[in-house]
């Protein structure tokens, strides 16, 4: 099962590649022919359920995960902070600013592409990613907070921490289920919302105002919604990648990637939910 994010999806902890090959119940015929990690420490015993051996020192932990993803999120905030202070959104500079928000967001987006390409983690492109991503969230926030009001911002950040706090317990508590009928369909919806934004985009370009409407009004909180459900949708089939990455003992650097597909994940619900309270904070 691969994930929806770009980066699990070329090199995740999937039972498509070769993490997760591994059943415990097929592990004696199987072996190292249909896995690399067949024998790694993580395995259990069928018999048992008990692991099998003692953890390899170069193998992922949630430890790695979670300290990984600290510090890509820590460098996201850090340079949005910065942006936003360094960078103050005036209307006399208001295009200068959107031109170095875009700017920064599309050296994010071209950095995040040619780590999805590499064969192994690279950490420094994963944190100029999260530099460049920083610098675009940081404007964009600051202009949002200055003219829709200043606790949009807040309150986009909490419904964020929100929506990743309910998936991870909903996760960890076995509501939800990962299985291949739901990533076909997260992937089916993500697929069509995509494709209904790019031609909003396109519609705004060429035609002006608000193009569909998407990003406005009842169809933009509508919108915003949905892509907030996907966003948490994105984040338990992340977190079904981890758990397998860990549990079929990955490599220690895959921990990179987690954090990297945790952190755009993040971003997305974020954007969400800042389209959200802006789209509320204009109707009052």
């Amino acid at each position: 099962m691969r994930s929806s994010n770009p980066v699990f999806s070329r090199r995740g902890f999937s039972r498509d590649n070769g993490y997760a090959q591994f059943d415990a119940q097929q592990h004696q015929q199987a072996g190292a022919a249909t896995n690399p990690y067949a024998t790694n420490p993580y395995a259990t015993d069928p018999a048992t359920g008990m692991p099998q051996a003692a953890p390899r020192a170069n193998a992922m932990t949630m430890d790695d995960v979670v300290s990984r993803t600290a510090m890509t999120l820590g460098t996201v905030v850090l340079t949005a902070v910065l942006a936003w202070v360094l960078l103050p959104v005036k209307p006399e500079s208001i295009g200068t600013s959107y031109g170095i928000a875009i700017g920064a967001a599309l050296i994010a987006f071209v950095l995040a592409m040619v780590q999805s390409f590499k064969a192994k983690a690279v950490p420094a492109l994963i944190l100029g990613y999260a530099a460049f991503e920083g610098v675009f969230l940081g404007v964009i926030s600051a202009a949002v907070s200055t003219y829709l009001g200043p606790g949009v911002v807040v309150q986009a950040v909490m419904g964020t921490m929100c929506v990743f706090a309910s998936v991870l317990f909903a996760y960890k508590m076995g509501w939800i289920r990962v299985t291949r009928r739901f990533y076909g369909f997260v992937m089916a919806a993500a697929m069509g919302f995509m494709l209904l934004m790019v031609a909003n985009l396109l519609f705004s370009v060429f035609g002006g105002g608000d193009g569909l409407g998407f990003r406005s009004g009842g169809l933009g909180l509508l919108f915003g919604a949905i892509g907030v459900i996907l966003g948490a949708c994105f984040l338990a089939l992340d977190f079904k990648q981890v758990e397998d990455g860990v549990t079929y003992g990955a490599p220690r650097e895959e921990a990179w990637l987690a954090a990297f597909g945790l952190t755009m994940t993040l971003v997305w619900i974020y954007m969400e939910m800042l389209r959200i309270f802006s789209i509320l904070s204009g109707d009052d």
